[in-house]
């Protein structure tokens, strides 16, 4: 499955956009990488620089809900942390297991889908109440 940024991951918010291209970017590295047979620990590097650029993202994110008041902040943050531990668990499957063909599909399908989803459903709820 190929993951691209389009118009409708736009939340309007510019640096919130920016993140969300960076991830669906490193996403997309990631994916290239595979194809390219790209060794193991390349791909764990890449998977650590996407986790953890999530990880700040979330932060700049839910800093900028409770600034803006959003009222479903409390949710909102729980999807995050319990995607932080899929991201997280996944990478460390990747370190154990290597990267077989079943093992990238998996990284890739979990966290793009995700993403995406998450950027449409939620994160685009944000950025109109923001807005509001």
């Amino acid at each position: 499955m190929h993951f691209e940024w389009t118009g409708e991951l736009e939340t309007g918010c510019p640096n919130i956009d920016g993140q969300h291209k960076q991830l669906i970017a490193s996403l997309e590295e990631f994916q290239s990488a595979c194809k390219r047979g790209v060794q193991d620990f390349e791909l764990k590097k890449i998977l650590d620089f996407l986790v953890n650029y999530t990880i700040k993202h979330f932060a700049d994110e839910e800093a900028f809900q409770v600034r803006h008041n959003y009222p479903d902040y409390e949710r909102h943050k729980l999807l995050h942390d319990n995607f932080k531990i899929v991201a997280s668990e996944l990478a460390e499957r990747l370190m154990r297991e290597g990267a077989s063909a079943d093992m990238v599909v998996e990284i890739h399908f979990t966290i793009g889908k995700w993403l995406v989803c998450h950027i449409k459903d939620e994160d685009r709820k944000i950025a109109l109440h923001a807005r509001a």
